[in-house]
């Protein structure tokens, strides 16, 4: 894939050379109970990924996406995780740099996504989680039509506490 435009961003596959700001988002630790993740990772274990990430997401079932601005600067990921072609549908999650967030580039680049994602890829439903209190991401995925289908009580543990979840979904009702 050379690269999907939105009308501020550009989505484009994970190259080498984004190794520093993969390391720089996945270490954040402000974003680790986003992620669930609990220890940070080496640039050798992000390197190899990198080098893996280019395979095809039906035999991968993930793709992740760089964010650019149009001027090619990274602005965050958007990513799609357990992709199933036989059922059609694929979880989203999304990460904007702090400084650019609430300049509309998350509403672009999800936009540009579902697009891929139901014209390209053919699926038929995209879904994902958000914590009940991430009001940012609550906003964004009402913004581009995610209904609120469900809330997973206590479903979250992280730094000794109990969050709930949010279960939003997108149907395309032209496929």
């Amino acid at each position: 894939m050379v690269g999907l435009e939105g009308n501020h961003i550009n989505l484009r596959a994970l190259v080498l050379e984004d190794l520093a700001f993969l390391y720089t988002i996945e270490n954040d630790e402000s974003l680790w109970e986003l992620s669930q993740i609990e220890t940070p990772f080496s640039k050798d274990v992000l390197q190899k990924y990198l080098e893996t990430a280019q395979i095809n997401i039906k035999k991968l079932k993930q793709l992740r996406l760089v964010i650019t601005s149009k001027t090619n600067d990274p602005l965050g990921f958007i990513d799609l995780f357990d992709f199933d072609l036989q059922n059609k549908h694929a979880g989203v999650s999304i990460v904007i740099l702090e400084k650019h967030r609430g300049k509309g580039y998350g509403k672009d680049a999800l936009s540009v996504l579902m697009d891929y994602s139901f014209n390209k890829l053919g699926l038929h439903q995209l879904y994902s989680n958000v914590l009940e209190d991430n009001n940012v991401s609550i906003r964004l995925f009402e913004s581009v039509g995610f209904e609120k289908v469900g809330l997973k009580k206590k479903w979250r543990f992280y730094k000794g506490q109990y969050k709930n979840e949010y279960l939003f979904q997108f149907i395309n009702h032209v496929s």
